[in-house]
């Protein structure tokens, strides 16, 4: 089964990607819908969620202390380079990365790895059918495998339910958790806005996206708040053959919705109209 995953991402956070990806989501038929911003999720708040299922996500092995074996000669806090174990042998799991060295150096075996939960991942139901979404525990790491996961279960929920569409709302940056929402994608759109920062990031950001076979568009959101650097966007992307799909005005109708909780596309169809965003949405669909 062909299932068409539109990846919504951005060069950094506060461009409108999550607003632009609740916009699509009532438009787009057959469809589940997937919140990969795992360090900072918030789509949930648009899409009020009914939670069905909780599922706890581990992450890289942790080291634990055996206190009745543990004979304090200092050796696992000389080797950690990470600062995660005092003087007197307290191991502080936020600092700890997983290394494994206390437990090479301990001479007693008093050191051990083990799984660590670092955050869950949820499937719920919404007005628009299936959900999926995580949620990191701060200062945590592997997103990237978080991300993945939750992808993993909403193509599977696709496949399950015969849906052919399924949206990703990404993470923004380039940084691993990004890499892991792009690939084996169908195809991507790069939220930007118009400015000198939002150039530079569409820049970085694209050059990731060429390293996949995959459909790029770029919206720029806010367009008339600065002309010319809405300008400068348009002609990078003519000059590399990028699609600009959409350009969204700023308008306190979006920020109302917001506001609100509501998903900004709800009563706001006339805007839609006017700026092409009908014509965007047959864009997306293979």
């Amino acid at each position: 089964m062909n299932i068409n995953e539109i990846v919504v991402i951005s060069g950094k956070g506060g461009t409108g990607k999550t607003t632009l990806t609740a916009s699509l989501i009532p438009y787009l038929k057959n469809l589940v819908v997937a919140d990969c911003d795992v360090d900072a999720p918030d789509l949930d708040i648009l899409l009020d969620p009914q939670i069905r299922s909780t599922h706890k996500f581990v992450g890289l092995k942790k080291a634990v202390i055996d206190k009745t074996r543990c004979i304090k000669c200092g050796l696992c806090e000389k080797h950690c380079k990470f600062f995660a174990i005092s003087k007197d042998i307290v191991l502080s799991q936020s600092k700890c990365e997983g290394c494994g060295v206390c437990e090479f150096v301990c001479p007693v075996n008093a050191i051990s790895m083990v799984d660590a939960v670092v955050g869950e991942l949820y499937e719920s139901n919404t007005v628009f059918g299936d959900f999926v979404h995580a949620r990191l525990i701060p200062g945590e790491e592997t997103s990237g495998k978080l991300v993945a996961e939750v992808r993993k279960k909403a193509k599977a929920l696709a496949i399950l339910n015969h849906k052919k569409n399924i949206i990703v709302d990404g993470s923004p940056g380039i940084a691993c958790n990004v890499i892991s929402s792009l690939t084996g994608a169908s195809q991507v759109i790069i939220v930007t806005e118009s400015t000198f920062s939002g150039l530079h990031d569409l820049k970085r950001i694209y050059e990731l996206t060429k390293k996949f076979n995959l459909k790029v568009q770029v919206v720029i959101n806010k367009f008339d708040l600065s002309p010319y650097h809405s300008e400068m966007i348009e002609n990078y992307c003519l000059e590399n053959n990028i699609t600009v799909g959409l350009k969204i005005p700023f308008t306190k109708k979006i920020v109302r919705s917001i506001v609100k909780k509501t998903i900004p596309s709800i009563g706001e169809q006339d805007f839609f109209r006017e700026i092409g965003f009908f014509k965007f949405i047959e864009s997306l669909i293979q």
